[in-house]
């Protein structure tokens, strides 16, 4: 160390790998990525990094056309750069914004995508908690919207990307998550699309995972910060989320939620001692942890399925399958309408906790904390007429799937 900081010489190189804790997941997508060949893909979100990582898996896969379609124009221009070294005539970037219905329509229109997985969402949970509108906006009316226009231009496939904090959320950002699933679930009873999800753990490796900030903390002499000793999060690296989202689209029949085995969960603070030792130092000595205590929104562990997906879900080679949960389609969509009003009324401190009270409606299992002020409890009123309609029992059937033999799907 010099004046408290550590010499960049002195870091080892860490693989993101090497601090997973178990054995990286393969899966064989030579055979089920063939609803890809040949067809007009639309990945929404393209420049993030499970967009980007998506985008490069599936420009191998021959789509007649990729479409790249993101917010932020420096981060597309950086994928579209890298892909058109090898992809040039299968590759077209699109900056929009899923938040504007007009412009999702006319790209949909435009170009009449076949297969779309959709990406682009706001993750970041202690900055949607103070910023739940914008939370709102994005995960909510952005999936609603890519959503219709892809039933209504006629996709086979449509992905969610969606994440376990929408699981007994405690935070807006995984309650809007939560809500961008009900949408695909119920959309799915109508026409002929495929509607699905994907729900997994924090990524390794990722903009928004904790590598690139406990690195920098290290690089700076420490000390690494931890929020609680008992925090502990499903980890899994991009390639496998990559590889899980393109799995789905094979795999899905309409209306389920996909989850990767990612094993155990894992404490961040052994995460944290992982990746100073790694790196070349003594934890507690050369590296200080310091603790600092939950963030607003967070919670100390993450749950993979809810208990109307079923808590003994199907599982085969590493991959579980939620049962779909039947969603009264037009009356949610009468409440996210709503929700849509008051996300972009005038007067913030009343936005924001009449958004957290309509969310706890459209989600029983939200808990959280008020943001100015006290939050009156939640009685039965209108909305419950939005929630989810009475669980279904599930009927199973078996399908054949290269690579995974057969798997029980309930359907």
């Amino acid at each position: 160390m010099i004046n408290g900081k550590v010499s960049a010489k002195s870091i080892r190189e860490v693989r993101v790998e090497d601090l997973l804790g178990r054995e990286t997941v393969q899966l064989d997508l030579a055979e089920t990525a063939g609803y890809l060949k040949d067809q007009v893909v639309l990945v929404t979100g393209a420049g993030g990094s499970i967009g980007s990582e998506l985008c490069r898996q599936l420009s191998t896969f021959e789509p007649k056309l990729l479409l790249l379609l993101g917010h932020g124009e420096n981060s597309l221009y950086e994928i579209e750069l890298e892909l058109g070294k090898n992809y040039p005539q299968r590759i077209e970037t699109i900056v929009a914004d899923i938040q504007d219905r007009i412009r999702i329509r006319e790209v949909f229109e435009t170009y009449r995508p076949s297969v779309v997985f959709h990406a682009a969402a706001h993750k970041h949970v202690p900055l949607m908690e103070r910023n739940p509108a914008e939370a709102v906006k994005n995960n909510i009316i952005g999936t609603l919207n890519v959503a219709e226009s892809a039933q209504e231009y006629g996709a086979s496939h449509f992905v969610l990307i969606s994440t376990d904090k929408a699981v007994n959320p405690t935070s807006a950002m995984g309650a809007t998550k939560r809500v961008a699933e009900m949408i695909v679930q119920g959309l799915n009873s109508y026409g002929s699309t495929r509607f699905s999800a994907v729900r997994f753990g924090n990524v390794l490796g990722s903009r928004g995972s904790v590598i690139p900030v406990f690195k920098r903390q290290i690089q700076a002499g420490g000390p690494v910060t931890v929020t609680h000793p008992d925090m502990v999060r499903y980890f899994m690296t991009i390639p496998e989320a990559v590889q899980l989202v393109i799995q789905a689209g094979a795999l899905a029949r309409g209306g389920e939620v996909f989850v990767l085995d990612m094993g155990d969960p894992v404490k961040i603070a052994d995460l944290a001692r992982d990746l100073i030792r790694l790196s070349g130092f003594v934890p507690d000595q050369d590296i200080k942890i310091q603790y600092t205590g939950i963030r607003p929104g967070e919670k100390l562990f993450e749950e993979i399925l809810t208990s109307e997906e079923g808590i003994s879900a199907t599982k085969h080679n590493r991959i579980f399958v939620g049962k779909p949960v039947p969603i009264h389609w037009e009356k949610l969509r009468g409440a996210i309408l709503s929700l849509e009003k008051i996300s972009t009324s005038l007067d913030a401190e009343k936005r924001a906790n009449e958004i957290k009270v309509f969310l706890r409606n459209l989600v029983p299992t939200y808990q959280y904390l008020p943001i100015y002020g006290e939050i009156p409890a939640v009685s039965d009123g209108d909305l419950e007429d939005y929630l989810p309609l009475p669980e279904s029992q599930p009927v199973k059937m078996k399908i054949a799937v290269s690579g995974f033999g057969k798997m029980d799907l309930p359907y």
